[in-house]
């Protein structure tokens, strides 16, 4: 029982295997590791109030601001993980941003599927560090 909680919430695909999930299969994925990730480190920094975690939590979670971290991480990404990000970017959406452009949205969408494919793929060290990375632009 415990190997198969860890494969649920720990799995580990290859990066190909990760690869050949969709973009937006892998922008699913990677909205959920990115929203626990960030309320993990806003739970870190001390912040009690559940009203100011949620607004900082959303904060961080809308596209703009994925878009914003996008734009700091992007020369940091390796060939493949720019490949991913591209694939992302590209991806044809029924949804429309509501309080986003349409090139913040595509970032964002490409920002997720980033992340999702690293959690997919077990490289949670990496995934984080981009995040941190992109967080900290966002708090300069």
């Amino acid at each position: 029982m415990e190997a198969d909680l860890k494969e649920m919430f720990l799995p580990e695909f290859t990066a190909q295997e990760a690869g050949n999930f969709s973009p937006l299969a892998l922008a699913f994925a990677g909205d959920a590791a990115y929203e626990l990730a960030i309320r993990t480190m806003l739970l870190k920094t001390g912040i009690s109030r559940p009203n100011l975690l949620t607004k900082r939590k959303a904060e961080l979670a809308k596209a703009p601001a994925q878009s914003r971290m996008m734009e700091v991480i992007e020369p940091l990404l390796t060939p493949e993980e720019s490949e991913v990000y591209r694939r992302g970017r590209n991806a044809k959406t029924v949804s429309q941003a509501k309080h986003a452009t349409a090139a913040e949205y595509r970032r964002a969408t490409g920002f997720e599927a980033l992340i999702g494919w690293l959690y997919l793929c077990g490289r949670t060290e990496r995934m984080l560090e981009l995040i941190s990375a992109g967080i900290e632009s966002e708090n300069p």
